[in-house]
């Protein structure tokens, strides 16, 4: 058996399943960002065992998963709604995706660590919360806030610590994971940007909000961005996660079909992408 891409360490994990009659799977996986508070929302944790690509954090791709004949329940969490809220977990296979920490405040120190971390808290006269740290092999640290000001850090993101807000400018969302899982490059879970008295930081690149005075941008929807976080009123809610599930089609035994979430096809793979919860069905 030939692996088109050539990388020879996976042979036996391809040989191992289609022995047992299990069927190898490529899969992505990103929880839920982070919502704004005071600092940009951190992203959700991002969890990838593509060939040749990374995993959140600066992690190599993970091993391949295999599925066998029946149910396979898809969790698909949901970004983090409303002031300094986290993002909640995707699961897939018996691997869990961490929801973004939330943006920190002076009020909620508790939800600011997760796949990525939040940025941290404007100071004003009290002693600032964060930043956020992120997950081993899912996301990084939120950025430092500037002690005494009302200028906040932006949210971690799956690639990079968010920056830290410097002077009257709050920190940017640290960036995102680029991915070919689907047949084309998409980044994902971007940190979302810090709030500021002055200006504000953008979010990461990936689908992390923009911070803003009031009113800061939203994680985009299925990316796992991170919330921007705001200096007054009106912080960004976390984006929704993803899972993504591929296969080689020339691995499904005659006979045997594979249903669940919206089903693509890119060259030899079939690819089930699950925006919301669902099940993969093997039958």
């Amino acid at each position: 058996m030939t692996l088109r891409w050539g990388q020879r360490e996976r042979v036996s994990e391809y040989v191992a399943n289609w022995m047992s009659a299990n069927i190898p799977v490529e899969y992505l996986i990103i929880a839920g960002g982070g919502a704004g508070g005071g600092g940009g929302g951190g992203a959700g944790g991002y969890r990838c065992s593509v060939v040749g690509e990374n995993s959140g954090g600066g992690a190599s791709a993970e091993n391949l998963a295999a599925i066998s004949l029946g149910t396979h329940t898809v969790t698909v969490g949901g970004g983090g709604s409303g002031f300094a809220s986290k993002g909640t977990d995707s699961t897939f296979a018996g691997v869990t995706a961490t929801g973004g920490g939330a943006g920190a405040s002076l009020t909620t120190p508790s939800n600011i660590n997760g796949g990525s971390g939040g940025g941290q808290s404007y100071a004003g006269t009290s002693t600032a919360v964060g930043p956020g740290t992120g997950t081993t092999g899912e996301g990084y640290n939120g950025g430092n806030g500037v002690i005494n000001t009302y200028v906040t850090g932006g949210g971690g993101g799956a690639s990079a610590v968010g920056t830290n807000g410097s002077g009257t400018t709050g920190g940017n969302g640290g960036a995102g994971v680029s991915s070919s899982i689907t047949g084309s490059s998409v980044t994902r879970a971007g940190g979302g940007g810090g709030g500021s008295s002055g200006t504000s930081g953008t979010g990461g690149s990936g689908g992390g909000g923009n911070g803003a005075g009031a009113n800061a941008g939203n994680g985009t929807a299925n990316t796992g961005g991170g919330g921007g976080g705001i200096y007054t009123s009106g912080p960004g809610n976390g984006g929704k996660g993803v899972v993504i599930v591929r296969y080689q089609t020339r691995f499904v035994p005659a006979g045997r079909t594979i249903t669940g979430g919206t089903i693509t096809t890119s060259g030899d793979w079939t690819i089930h992408t699950f925006n919301d919860t669902g099940s993969l069905v093997v039958a």
